[in-house]
């Protein structure tokens, strides 16, 4: 199948059209547009994710288990610590994404400069191209005019040929021979005209040849590059996310040597008090005479017990007013 091309593909039939080189024009600049959207979107992913990565690291310096102890305290720390190298490794991803958004804006301004000259050198092309145009058109037309003058001159020497009238016979004459000289001179600035068009013509339609080979080039480079710049931003977006996963890992395999049972009994053993439990708290009757002596142990109470049950009129133990026994107290 044959490859089409730019130089095969923007002409135009009209000689002063500049159509097809403007479509050109236009769709390198609107691939230029879209080298700098790429640019911009890299670089504000790359400011994301420096942000991302500060906060991270920040985050992982703040107080988290501090009192854990044993296994679970050292497997808070790996995660802490990995937490800070992933937030690390983003801020080295965010630097990596600025590198190739800076090789994109120099590929850019590459090709900018490049398509510079280029299109200065058609413009002046085309604006002379136009004023040849102009200059042969007007000479085309001043050329037509003068034979259109000799032939009247020559159709009116003709008509009073066999005129009597000798002196207006002789104006006749010269106003042909005039005429004819006028037609010639312009007939031969019109040839000069159409010469130095054709000149001017053959160089626009190299340079435009060369111009579209030079664009189509430039295109070529610049699809290709994007290609593999967003490629390469992908690539380091999934090997930020393999990076970020190994640091997990790490975590977790600080997780798996985690022992619930071996915490407990470090704890146990940091901090053990005793095996024995306090003996059982009796109760003691306030009126049944009974008071604690040296001999007994003074109980600490740091919490009151449940309120005694009620007595009842059979309990021994208390006296009431109805009792028969019961007397005043005498002094």
């Amino acid at each position: 199948m044959k490859e089409t091309h730019f130089k095969d593909n923007f002409w135009s039939t009209d000689f002063n059209s500049t159509a097809g080189y403007d479509n050109l024009i236009q769709h390198l600049n609107d691939g230029k547009k879209t080298c700098k959207e790429i640019e911009d979107f890299i670089k504000a992913r790359a400011t994301i994710e420096e942000k991302y990565g500060k906060e991270l690291i920040n985050l992982s310096r703040k107080v988290c288990g501090q009192t854990e102890l044993n296994t679970m305290k050292r497997a808070l720390d790996v995660f802490k610590q990995q937490i800070e190298n992933i937030g690390q490794a983003h801020t080295h991803l965010a630097q990596s994404l600025r590198e190739e958004a800076k090789r994109l804006e120099d590929f850019r301004e590459k090709q900018k400069d490049s398509r510079k000259k280029a299109e200065q050198f058609m413009e002046s092309l085309h604006k002379q191209k136009a004023s040849q145009y102009k200059k042969t058109m007007e000479s085309k037309k001043t050329y037509e005019q003068k034979c259109r003058e000799k032939e009247e001159a020559e159709q009116n020497l003709n008509r009073n040929s066999n005129t009597s009238n000798a002196k207006q016979q002789e104006k006749l004459q010269m106003k042909s021979q005039q005429t004819k000289a006028a037609a010639e001179d312009a007939d031969k600035v019109y040839q000069q005209n159409v010469t130095l068009m054709e000149k001017v013509r053959d160089e626009w339609q190299k340079e435009h040849i060369k111009s579209c080979e030079q664009f189509e080039m430039q295109e070529v480079e610049r699809i290709h590059n994007l290609r593999n710049i967003i490629w390469t931003h992908v690539n380091q977006l999934s090997q930020q996310c393999v990076t970020s996963d190994e640091f997990y890992e790490e975590v977790r395999k600080s997780l798996e040597q985690c022992s619930v049972q071996k915490d407990i009994e470090y704890f146990i053993d940091l901090r053990r008090t005793g095996e024995t439990p306090p003996a059982p708290i009796p109760y003691e009757n306030f009126y049944n005479g009974q008071r604690p002596n040296a001999s007994r142990p003074q109980v600490q109470c740091g919490r009151r017990g449940p309120l005694p049950p009620p007595s009842t009129p059979s309990d021994g133990i208390y006296s009431t007013v109805d009792d028969s026994s019961y007397s005043l107290a005498r002094y």
